[in-house]
Parts: structure tokens; sequence; C-alpha cells
């Protein structure tokens, strides 16, 4: 049988879980900001604005997906 993640895929997309999990985490937060800022200028330079759009909906699933498959990964996601 397979274990079941700490958090759940719902309650990875509240606010409070993420803000919770990216506070506990710096260096991943860090690292969060960056690509949410920069993916979309990357996009640009490489395709356009098709490469921008692009950037900007990865860089936000990213963000929102990273709770949930820290804990799938065994991160432990309260402190």
């Amino acid at each position: 049988m397979t274990d079941k993640p700490a958090l759940s895929f719902s309650d990875s997309l509240t606010n409070t879980r993420r803000t919770a999990f990216y506070e506990s985490h710096k260096p991943i937060a860090v690292v969060m900001i960056l690509i949410v800022f920069l993916l979309p200028f990357v996009g640009v330079f490489l395709r356009g604005l098709i490469g921008a759009v692009s950037g900007v909906i990865i860089s936000v699933l990213c963000y929102y997906l990273t709770p949930y498959l820290a804990s799938l990964l065994g991160k432990r996601v309260d402190r």
C-alpha cells in the first residue's frame, strides 16, 4: 500500500498552507520568487508573446504546486 501524503492536493492550494510552507522553507521561497518574476521575461526573449504567456502560466503553476510536490517528495510541510 502507498502512504497518503501529509498534505492533500486541495489543502495545498489554500493560502494559509502555502504561506506556512514558504515561510518555513525560505530557500525554496527565494527560488520561487526568482522563477515567478524571471520566467515570463525568459519566455519573451525566447518566443515573444506566446513565450511570455506560457512563462506566466508555468510560474504560477510552480508557485501553487510546490507545497504539494514537496509533501509528496517527503519534505516536512509544517514545522
